[in-house]
Formats: structure tokens, C-alpha cells, sequence
């Protein structure tokens, strides 16, 4: 049986949710059995597009335009209720999300998910991944910061009459998807998040619409089971949203800023990266070093698969070098005359370009090897901080590590920093990250240098993304891990006595309780209001207090008596459920559970009388 969501073209917002809006009551209520079975309807290549074969004498045919269904018009069933039907509404429910100018926006940081989120995971999505900001913070026990999200004053600036409504209707839209849960929200609460994602783009919300759109993106994977799909990832999504209707200051945030021309511009390559989107994107982003020591993405990524992410590594570098982006990336240079860069490193391929290559760099020869140089700690702390920028913000490859170490039987045992755990940043079988990881965790002893990304919620691994190691003669061997399948002739045995050639203690770990938190909060996004109310731990507040998590405990106890609430009036009527309250409860623990987390994570990367900067 096809699976159309991974073959069917991208599809706007706008047009998704338009399909819903046609149809009449009595089919609203089901549609999202229909979208169930359209998942597995097959799918067949069209002129300009797609057929899906909804039956024998019944198909909808979608139409591209620059690789996505950008009209309405575009999608049309040949049923006799067409277009109000339930065929077109169930096609175009289940084809994953695009918004214009997607093809650069997902490959802003090289991550993919799983925007959401391409960060495949893109995905991994942990509060403050892609495009996700913070609310501000004090600082609390144990050294968490605690959330500033029930008690302290929002500052409102000027909004137009359209914006203060827009910021209304992603208010309600989102509260109803919390609410509801995973479990609760269908086709139609994803098409009214859509529809408030659209009219916030239209009065100039650009941030918090491009996140309720990651938001609709995630719960149509959850109600797919996408193996892709992140809980914490959907959690942390939903927390931007709700924090940014709260405060329109950053709701205000601009639109993407355009590329600007830049002078001559010399790259040393560093790696490649594949990009799978969950959107129906793919292809490849090299990363590159220039000389004042900034990042730099070249980038193919284009509608497709991850078959098309291989593919594209072999794409030219933009002006007539011939030196594709794999080549540059496996420690190749170029020299770009007149390119265009955005303000976050990315490098355009517009006509005036011009290149020539150059020679590259080891990664322990100048220029590059200055990036491993800093500890440890200290390149987590810029990380995290990274991740809690808007993403319009942040600089290319913000959140890449750069480790030395070793091998050993409990994992990886970074050079002045903790032993993690070496996890793929992609779990698709397409792409070799997992078999790679696994043939060089089987040789303790062996000394790796790493590229890696930080996983926020996961004190104990960091995402491999490339290695080097010495090679059978002696020389350095460089491989992108997602792009190249290793085998055992790759990579020399460890000679005897170097077997554990260092002390390694055990991955990090956060205390227990703090991962009980994180999981009520997953657990309410998950179940909606109702099961956090039926699931309430009234143990859990007395072990956060038990460990100095008193701020936490108080956020799980404001969590539980919000999901509860069913108040009465003086006559003793029951009051109707207060959605708002429990949104806001569950900020504030999410908020909380994620600084936490965060500054738990830095402790612990950080060894004794060792400062992380």
C-alpha cells in the first residue's frame, strides 16, 4: 500500500484549510476518517503533478506550481460533489504542509525534522529548537531560571485592529489544540489553525504564524504515527505559540530579511549534511568556514524525498567551479565572487555569482581546527543560547559542537567534558547515520573528532553529524556520516592496551524528577485536559521539593488544579471549564520544565572548578 504522505506534493496552508471550510456539516464530522484512509490511497505521477486513486471511478488529481499546490484550483476530485467533498478535503488534509519561500526557510539552521521541526528531525525538536523563542526568566533554585509567565505585567505595544484579532484567533486555535490533545484534534482543529496562521501572515504576525503552521505540520505526523514524529517537539512548538500571543512585542518580530550582495568570500569546507524535511523537502547543506571565522551554508533543497537528499550532495556550487557540494564539504575550498548571503550565513545562487575552487583545509589543520579548541561546556552554553534566539536571529551552525575523544565501553569520552552517548541525527534507513554510529561505537579505544549537534532535553547524547579518525595508513579519514555507508575497512582495529586508554564515567543524567515533569507536560499535549486531569501524580510535587525543585513542584501543582477545575456558581451550577487557565498553567511548566533542563545540562557538561565559557 502507497503511503501518500511520503510521495504527494507540498500543499499551502491556505489551501488545506479552504478544503475543510467547503464542505458541509455533516461531512466536517467525517473527515478525519477520511483522512485515515487516504493515507492510504495510491498515488500515481501526473502531468504537472499527481493522481490519487481514491477508487475505481474516483480520483484527485493535484497540480504543482515550483513544486507545491499553491491554488485551490490545483486540486481537483472528480466526484460528482466535487470540490466540496470529502476525497479533495481528505487528500489535501494528509499531504504535507508548505508555505511560500519554504524552500528557504526550512534549511535556515541545516536541521530538519523535524519544523518541525527539518530538523529530522527534524525534527528534534526540544523547546527552543527552530524558530522557537523564550519568555524571559529569573533565576531559581538549584540554579534553574523559573518562568516569568503567571505573575509578571505583559507589556502591550500598538497593534492594528486585524493583528489584535489575528493574535485572537492563534490564541484560541492553539488553546483548543492543547485542550483537545493529540488525541482530541483532528482535521478541523488543524484547519483552524491554518486559518489563523493565514490571516497572522497577512497582518504581519510572520513568527507566530510560521509556528502554528509547524504546529499543524506535527499534529498531522502524530495522527499519521510518522515515525519522524516528536513529542517534545510538538511541546515545545506549542509553548512558542502560547507565549507569543501573550507578548506581541515578539509577535511583531519582521519577516525574513533578503539576502545582500557581499564581496569576494573565500570558504573552507567543513561538512554535508543531508536534509529531509517533514514537509516534502530534501536535499543537501554544506557547511563551510570563512576567514573571520563565521559559518557558512551552501544548500540544494528542492520537493523529494531522501533519495533526493543523496542526490543532491553532488550539486555544482553556485558559479561555474564544478565543484560540487560534497566535494567542497569533504574538504574542498572555493572562492566566490559577488555572491548574496542572508543575515544567518546562508549563501544564494543568484546569476551574478562567480566561482573558482581553492584549496581546502583538514580539520585539524588552520583555519578549522580552531573550532574544536573550545571547551566543551563552553560550546553548549553558546548553543543553548543559540537555540533560544528567534530563528531570523541566529547564525549559521549555532548549534553544532565540535568534540574530541575517545571511544570507551560506557560511550564517548569527551576531551574536558562529560562521556555521551553518539546518537544519528537521522533515524531514516535511507540515510546511514545509524549504521555508522554503531560500527564506530563497537571500537573502544578509538579516537574520534566530532561534529556534532546538542539535543536539549537530552543531557546524555549529542546528534553526530560527521567524524574524522586515523586511517589504516595513517592519514586522516573524514566522512559525513549521513551521506557515506562505512564498513569495518574504514576504520583500523585499536591496538592492544589502548582499549581504554582514559577514564570514562557514565552519560550525564538530569534527576528523575525532572524528567517526571517533562513527561507531565508531554503527557498533557499529548492526552489534552482530560487525561492530565485523570493522570494528576499527587506524588511528584513532594519528590521536585525533596531534590530543591520547589519552583516545579508549585508549576505541576498549578498544572493539576487548572486541569481539574470545574468550579460552581452560588446557585451550584457547574461552570463551564476555563481553556485559557489550563493554557496558561501549562506554559508556565513547560517554560519552567525547559530552563530546568537547560540549566541542569550546562552543570552537568561542566567538570568541577572548570567555568563553561
Amino acid at each position: 500500500m502507497t503511503d501518500s504522505a511520503a510521495v504527494l506534493p507540498p500543499v499551502t496552508a491556505e489551501v488545506a484549510a479552504g478544503a475543510l471550510d467547503l464542505l458541509p456539516a455533516r461531512l466536517r464530522k467525517r473527515v478525519d476518517g477520511a483522512v485515515a484512509k487516504a493515507a492510504g490511497w495510491p498515488v500515481e505521477a501526473a502531468r504537472d503533478g499527481v493522481l490519487v486513486r481514491v477508487a475505481e471511478d474516483t480520483a484527485v488529481t493535484l497540480r504543482v506550481t515550483a513544486g507545491i499546490v499553491a491554488d485551490p484550483d490545483d486540486a481537483v476530485c472528480s466526484c460528482l460533489l466535487a470540490p466540496a467533498c470529502l476525497h479533495r478535503a481528505a487528500v489535501l488534509s494528509v499531504a504535507p504542509l508548505a508555505v511560500p519561500g519554504e524552500k528557504e526557510e526550512e534549511v535556515t539552521d541545516g536541521t530538519c525534522s523535524a519544523d518541525g521541526t527539518c530538523r529530522a528531525d527534524g525534527a528534534d525538536g526540544a523547546f527552543g529548537s527552530e524558530g522557537k523563542g523564550k519568555p524571559e526568566r529569573g533565576q531559581g533554585e538549584a540554579g534553574a531560571p523559573t518562568p516569568a509567565v503567571a505573575d509578571e505585567p505583559v507589556l502591550t505595544p500598538v497593534l492594528t485592529p486585524a493583528q489584535s484579532m489575528a493574535l485572537d484567533a492563534l490564541r484560541d486555535a492553539v488553546t483548543a489544540v492543547l485542550v483537545s490533545g493529540i488525541s482530541g484534534s483532528g482535521a478541523v482543529h488543524r484547519a483552524e489553525l491554518l486559518h489563523a496562521a493565514h490571516s497572522a501572515r497577512l497582518a504581519g504576525l510572520h513568527r507566530p504564524a510560521g509556528t502554528a503552521v509547524r504546529i499543524a505540520r506535527l499534529l498531522g505526523e502524530a495522527r499519521s504515527d510518522d515515525p519522524a514524529f516528536r513529542l517534545s517537539g510538538l511541546s515545545g512548538e506549542l509553548a512558542e505559540l502560547l507565549d507569543l500571543v501573550r507578548r506581541p512585542v515578539a509577535a511583531l518580530s519582521p519577516a525574513r530579511r533578503a539576502y545582500r550582495p557581499e564581496g569576494p568570500l573565500r570558504l573552507y569546507g567543513l561538512f554535508t549534511e543531508p536534509v529531509v524535511t517533514a514537509s516534502g523537502y530534501a536535499g543537501a547543506t554544506v557547511y563551510a568556514l570563512a576567514p573571520d571565522g563565521t559559518l557558512r551554508t551552501l544548500s540544494d533543497v528542492a520537493p523529494g524525498g531522501p533519495d533526493r537528499a543523496l542526490q543532491a550532495s553532488g550539486t555544482p556550487v553556485p558559479g561555474g567551479s564544478a565543484l560540487g557540494l560534497r566535494e567542497l564539504g569533504d574538504g574542498g575550498g572555493v572562492i566566490l565572487t559577488a555572491p548574496t548571503v542572508s543575515p544567518d550565513g546562508r549563501i544564494g545562487g543568484g546569476g551574478a555569482v562567480r566561482s573558482v575552487r581553492a584549496a581546502g583545509a583538514g580539520w585539524r589543520e588552520a583555519p578549522l581546527a580552531a573550532l574544536w579548541q573550545r571547551p566543551p561546556a563552553g560550546q553548549l552554553a553558546s548553543a543553548l543560547g543559540w537555540l533560544s534566539e528567534p530563528a531570523d536571529a541566529r547564525s549559521a551552525g549555532g548549534d553544532l559542537l565540535f568534540l574530541d575523544g575517545v571511544v570507551t565501553g560506557a560511550g564517548f569520552a569527551v576531551a574536558g567534558g562529560p562521556t555521551l552517548r553518539l546518537a544519528a541525527a537521522d533515524e531514516r534507513s535511507e540515510l546511514p547515520y545509524a549504521e555508522n554510529l554503531s560500527l564506530l561505537a563497537s571500537r573502544p579505544g578509538l579516537a574520534l573528532r566530532l561534529i556534532a549537534r546538542v539535543v536539549p532535553d537530552r543531557p546524555d547524547r549529542v546528534h553526530v553529524l560527521a567524524a574524522s579518525w586515523t586511517g589504516h595508513d595513517g592519514e586522516p579519514v573524514r566522512a559525513d556520516l549521513g551521506l557515506r555507508l562505512l564498513n569495518r575497512s574504514h576504520i583500523p582495529a585499536v591496538p592492544q592496551g589502548r582499549a581504554e586508554p582514559m577514564e570514562a564515567g557514565a552519560p550525564p543524567a538530569l534527576p528523575v524528577e525532572l524528567d517526571l515533569l517533562r513527561r507531565t507536560v508531554d503527557r498533557a499535549v499529548a492526552g489534552g485536559r482530560a487525561v492530565s486531569a485523570l493522570s494528576a501524580d499527587d506524588e511528584l510535587p513532594r519528590r521536585l521539593r525533596a531534590v530543591g525543585l520547589t519552583t516545579g513542584a508549585r508549576r505541576v501543582e498549578a498544572l493539576t488544579d487548572a486541569a481539574a477545575d470545574r468550579r460552581h456558581d452560588v446557585l451550584g451550577r457547574l461552570l463551564p471549564a476555563d481553556p485559557g487557565g489550563f493554557a496558561l498553567a501549562w506554559l508556565a511548566a513547560a517554560v519552567y520544565a525547559s530552563a530546568a533542563t537547560e540549566s541542569l545540562l550546562l552543570a552537568a557538561w561542566t567538570p568541577p572548578g572548570i567555568s563553561a565559557n
